[in-house]
């Protein structure tokens, strides 16, 4: 009999896709990242469906949209009809581990109903507000609390590296959910270790061109966040140890993605919410056995997509309730392109093709009551090819009046297929 795969899920919180070196960045900070999708495969081109934290989760957990599950955004807890990964692997006989950050409760603790079916239990639901930088507070399937030791990155990894080395019969599923390099609310700062940000801030000569040309927050910020990437990426390395020690990598299916990005407040006056490339571009890898050595995944890959992919990898029949596919069985005849939908502060959907990005937005809407409209007005389109920064929005430019037509056409298709209702697109010009 075949042995059966573990399965790693190492999830990082508002992460860049230009943050690791194999996507360009000159820091050298991301070694471990960069190694494991030279070996394994680079999904080249993830996105984001949900550029915010709660209703990422919800996707990532039950492989539908956040307007399905009602999660459209933060503080909405998952509903318990709901089947998460857990319940997919658990019922393939896999042990299902849940260690980090969870934002799909409605408590703190979580009670063990709204745990998602994992069997292991070491999160906090708003990991931000549990915990410090140095003061990790988790707690376990009962409730109780575990004061951790060390960096917070660290941390979360020892956790992981623990539950790695238990004894078991079963191969396991272990979700690894990191706050990092997400700010940390209560002050507005990404502390990075102590001394990180210093030294980082001595080797960056220019910014990311987005950031280089908007500002934002990044010279205040930029050097502190790369230090909790580094951390990140040396914690992936310590994870993968372990997986050496016991003799486990090779049969280990691991994946490494991020909720969301982060664009600094260059785009409004957060980090995130926001239909650019910062917000939703991040990197993301998957490796393991029958992965490794068959290059980089090219096609479009969304967050809806990492479940059904998952267990597919991992041998697991994907539920026909799922909205994604499997990107290790798309085909070249699919269209390249990516639906998003954008939630809280604002009432938006997007459509990411390999040359356009088209944005709509619901002016009246309301973002935290409401999760969808039926009449939007085109806000943003940006030509990638010859923009790949967004500097230049094209929303009104008669010349694209006939591009913006034919995006206005693909989105409203793709909301429905969404599940939502059919929606009126009003062209910017004819709004203003």
């Amino acid at each position: 009999m075949t042995k059966r795969p573990n399965v790693l899920v190492f999830f990082t919180d508002q992460q860049r896709f230009d943050t690791v070196g194999i996507h360009g960045n000159p820091l050298d900070l991301t070694p471990n990242f960069d190694r494991m999708a030279e070996q394994g495969r680079l999904i080249r081109n993830s996105f984001t469906c949900q550029p915010v934290c709660g209703p990422a989760r919800s996707v990532f957990q039950t492989g539908k949209y956040a307007t399905e599950t009602g999660c459209y955004r933060n503080d909405i807890p998952l509903p318990k009809s709901e089947k998460t990964l857990a319940h997919y692997f658990g019922e393939a006989g896999y042990d299902t581990g849940y260690i980090g950050k969870w934002h799909l409760a409605d408590r703190e603790p979580v009670p063990r109903d709204q745990q998602g079916g994992y069997d292991d239990w070491l999160a906090a639901n708003i990991l931000e507000f549990a915990s410090w930088p140095y003061e990790t507070n988790l707690f376990d399937r009962d409730g109780e609390r575990h004061s951790l030791p060390g960096y917070r990155v660290d941390a979360l990894a020892d956790a992981a590296i623990q539950f790695i080395d238990q004894e078991r019969d079963d191969p396991f599923f272990l979700f690894l959910s990191f706050l990092e390099p997400h700010h940390q609310n209560q002050n507005d700062n990404y502390p990075a270790p102590v001394g990180y940000a210093d030294r980082i801030a001595k080797r960056i000569e220019n910014y990311p061109p987005d950031l280089e040309a908007l500002g934002g927050t990044t010279e205040v910020h930029y050097s502190g966040y790369m230090g909790m990437v580094a951390r990140l990426d040396e914690a992936f390395g310590r994870v993968i140890d372990a997986l050496i020690s016991r003799g486990e990598l090779d049969n280990t299916i691991i994946l490494f993605t991020s909720d969301h990005g982060c664009h600094f407040k260059t785009r409004n006056g957060e980090y995130k919410r926001s239909c650019h490339e910062a917000s939703i571009r991040v990197p993301s890898l998957i490796a393991g056995p029958g992965l490794n050595g068959r290059g980089p995944i090219e096609r479009y890959c969304s967050l809806v997509d990492l479940p059904p992919t998952l267990l597919d990898a991992a041998g697991v029949a994907v539920p026909e309730t799922m909205q994604g596919r499997s990107i290790l069985r798309a085909t070249a005849d699919e269209e390249d392109e990516i639906f998003v939908q954008i939630s809280e502060s604002l009432v938006g959907r997007a459509l990411r093709t390999r040359k356009w990005k088209y944005s709509v937005t619901d002016p009246d809407g309301d973002g935290w009551n409401q999760s969808a409209s039926l009449r939007y007005v085109e806000s943003h389109l940006y030509d990638l090819e010859n923009d790949p920064y967004e500097l230049d929005n094209l929303v009104l430019s008669p010349a694209h009046a006939d591009i913006r037509a034919a995006l206005s056409k693909r989105l409203g298709a793709r909301i429905i297929e969404a599940g939502e209702k059919a929606a009126e697109i009003v062209p910017a010009a004819q709004a203003t």
